[in-house]
């Protein structure tokens, strides 16, 4: 007995002692205690038995023995983290950029001669209704309240903040407590309004259930909760319109000039942008940080601009078409997997050659087959390949002409399944196949006024019914496939200025959207546009940034997020808008991881080199190099020799003398000098001394005095000389 109090004052005092390790922990349950008091036992208990003959482990040995029954959380403090809501309020869209992403109007709306070099489309009061409406939560998502609680629906709808003790009101809002002094005579005479309210049909305090009032409508039953739910969300969704996911904003930058080529995969985890700098960038959502850097970088083709990406169905490999002639596949990660050969330059039919001769224009996969890719360029044809064959295409389609030459095709697409391929020609033209047993170069279907300028992006709609065109003459036109003689609808007044800018569908397809440029003298940036696919009319004008030109634009389906890319001549950029509350991963993974702290293993010493050849000793003489250069330069020190005179006059010199003196020219001009060799015949000149040449020979005549046949000249046909 003795002993153990022993131990526990050895114990107590080792506590006192140690009480500033204790202080640092959070929270001590009584499990911990218990742990803690036996670790500081065992620790007085080695004390009394180091001074004794029994021998017993280390100190650290038994400290490391206890502290393994520690979770390893144990006495250390969390770090603190920032909550979802102020990261994404540092995202959220400004009030300009949310202004013009509530303009809601037709297609003829324009904006005010009134409004800034910067500013965007002006917001009416409707405007800012049906705004404030996008930026309330989901009504599909907003069932249960912080705690998890289910809300009972009825007027008014309860705040959804409500905590998990508060009672549901329903009806008009409680009023006031009455003023002190009041008589409880007057008060139970009154209905019961304060807390704690009585339920309904249960028992109250005074007794008289029926003479007391029930205050608001009555308490709906359980079984119509759902079903008042369901109504209200479809009303709330006529009201509101379209929840389209633009209160928060982020931007992929890195590209020196426009971004002009854009592919999300099908999951939604990797963006692959591509741009005028010739570079194409690879994210990652799942492991990008907040710094949004791209992990690699690629450059398809050196000098060439990237003008299109596409993944494969399968989302393992990607197509990348540049301005030259052979496109490239890479595998996910950015490795080169092929390039598909180029054809002969000097071989007129394009059918004899085995891949396009000049730029391409744009490719795409096959949205099915995931061998077959399809390509359009500026040589006037579009190819059929298969990725594992780089040498030879498939199959070559040839488009009707307008006139003769070659003419380029801009743009080319297949249908959701694949059995129809569209392309826009450069004379306007829009000319669909239908992939089938046999088909040819010849189109099923061929508009030849579809627009004035060159086409810049076809979009078949999931269901085969519409096709879409957008092209540089500023407009975007609606197809019906069944009735292709007339276009649908045209929406005018949407600038264009880049041959990539596209169209894509909402997840629903009822929404369609595209990208406007910024025009040289206009007060409006580069927008997003959407319309409505049934009353066709513009619903919406997203602000996306008031001095760059937005190209591409996609909204995925399963992130529902939209991806947009701008840019000019100096920079470039990607834009991610996205809801917190209807948008799912994407950029919201990774806005919300923050940067890696550096830690001692990534530290990087930057060693001192000491080069013995820079000391004077060992440093080798000065050179002469630069004035050697210069004594080369020099033409007198190099002796460089003249040049041959060219250029008009004679023998270097401008004039009409001739090259003469001047008193040599006046003697000529007097006639005291004649040159006659310059009016004289050549033949005349040497027949003069024929006579001479025979009757006294010098040279050569002698040494064939006996063999030489008579010469004999041929007789002048001119008749100055038979005068």
């Amino acid at each position: 007995m003795g002993l153990e109090l022993f131990l526990l004052a050895q114990a107590t005092i080792s506590i006192q002692t140690d009480y500033q390790f204790i202080s640092t922990l959070s929270s001590i349950n009584f499990i911990e205690i218990k742990l803690v008091l036996n670790f500081f036992l065992l620790k007085s208990r080695n004390k009394i038995h180091r001074k004794s003959v029994v021998t017993m482990a280390d100190e650290a040995d038994i400290y490391d023995g206890v502290r393994s029954q520690f979770p390893l959380s144990f006495g250390k403090q969390s770090k603190s983290q920032s909550p979802l809501e102020l990261i994404h309020n540092a995202t959220r869209r400004t009030t300009s950029s949310a202004a013009a992403s509530t303009t809601v109007g037709s297609a003829d709306d324009k904006p005010s001669a009134s409004e800034g070099a910067n500013s965007l489309p002006p917001v009416s009061s409707s405007s800012k209704d049906w705004a404030d409406a996008f930026r309330k939560p989901n009504p599909k998502n907003s069932k249960r309240n912080e705690n998890g609680d289910k809300l009972l629906m009825g007027p008014p709808r309860p705040p959804a903040g409500l905590d998990k003790g508060d009672r549901i009101m329903i009806g008009p809002p409680r009023p006031p407590p009455p003023a002190g002094g009041a008589d409880d005579e007057e008060e139970e005479d009154e209905p019961v309004v304060g807390p704690p309210r009585p339920p309904i049909g249960g028992d109250v305090e005074d007794g008289d259930d029926d003479d007391e009032p029930v205050i608001g409508p009555p308490r709906p039953p359980p079984s119509n909760i759902e079903s008042d739910s369901e109504e209200d969300m479809d009303e709330e969704d006529e009201d509101f319109g379209y929840r389209i996911p633009v209160s928060n904003e982020i931007v992929l930058k890195g590209p020196t000039k426009v971004v002009s080529a854009l592919a999300v995969d099908h999951s939604g985890s990797r963006v692959l942008s591509g741009s005028y700098d010739y570079t194409v960038r690879m994210y990652d959502f799942g492991g990008m940080n907040a710094r949004l850097q791209s992990f690699r970088q690629l450059e398809p083709s050196e000098g060439h601009q990237v003008r299109a990406l596409s993944w494969s169905p399968t989302s393992d490999r990607f197509l990348c078409v540049t301005g030259s002639a052979q496109a490239k596949i890479y595998d996910r990660d950015g490795l080169t997997l092929g390039e598909f050969v180029k054809g002969d330059m000097y071989i007129r039919d394009l059918k004899n050659t085995k891949g396009h001769i000049t730029g391409l224009t744009y490719g795409e996969w096959h949205p099915r087959a995931k061998e077959t890719i399809l390509t359009s360029s500026e040589d006037g044809s579009l190819r059929i390949w298969d990725v594992n064959d780089f040498k030879s295409q498939k199959q070559v389609i040839k488009p009707k002409l307008s006139r003769h030459g070659r003419v380029p095709v801009t743009t080319c697409t297949w249908d959701c399944d694949g059995k129809r391929i569209a392309g826009g020609i450069g004379d306007g033209s829009i000319q669909i196949w239908n992939v089938k047993a046999g088909w040819g170069s010849r189109p099923d279907i061929h508009v030849g006024n579809g627009h004035t300028d060159d086409i810049t992006a076809l979009k078949f709609s999931s269901d085969g019914l519409i096709l879409l065109s957008r092209s540089l003459d500023g407009s975007l036109k609606v197809w019906d496939l069944r009735q292709m003689k007339e276009v649908l609808h045209v929406f005018d007044d949407l600038p264009n200025n880049y041959p990539q800018t596209n169209i894509s569908f909402s997840p629903d397809e009822q929404l369609f959207l595209t990208g406007t440029s910024v025009e040289k003298n206009s007060k409006t940036g580069g927008l997003l546009c959407f319309f409505d696919r049934v009353k066709m009319e513009l619903i919406s004008k997203v602000g996306i940034s008031p001095t760059f030109s937005v190209v591409q634009c996609t909204w995925h389906p399963k992130l529902n997020q939209i991806f947009a890319t701008v840019g000019d001549r100096h920079e470039g950029g990607t834009h991610i808008l996205y809801d917190p509350t209807i948008s799912e991963k994407g950029a919201l993974a990774c806005v919300a991881r923050a940067p890696r702290k550096q830690s001692v293993d990534d530290f990087q010493a930057n060693p001192v080199i000491h080069n013995p050849h820079a000391l004077p000793l060992f440093r080798d003489q000065p050179t002469r190099k630069r004035q050697r250069e210069k004594i080369l330069k020099d033409p007198i020190k190099s002796h460089k020799p003249e040049l041959p005179m060219t250029g008009p006059g004679f023998g270097g010199r401008v004039g009409s003398t001739k090259g003469s003196l001047l008193t040599q020219y006046l003697m000529k001009q007097g006639g005291l000098i004649k040159e006659t060799w310059m009016d004289e015949d050549p033949r005349e000149a040497i027949l003069k001394y024929a006579d001479m040449a025979a009757k006294d020979p010098k040279y050569i005549a002698p040494a064939y005095a006996d063999t030489q046949p008579e010469t004999v000249f041929a007789d002048s046909d001119s008749d100055e000389e038979k005068k």
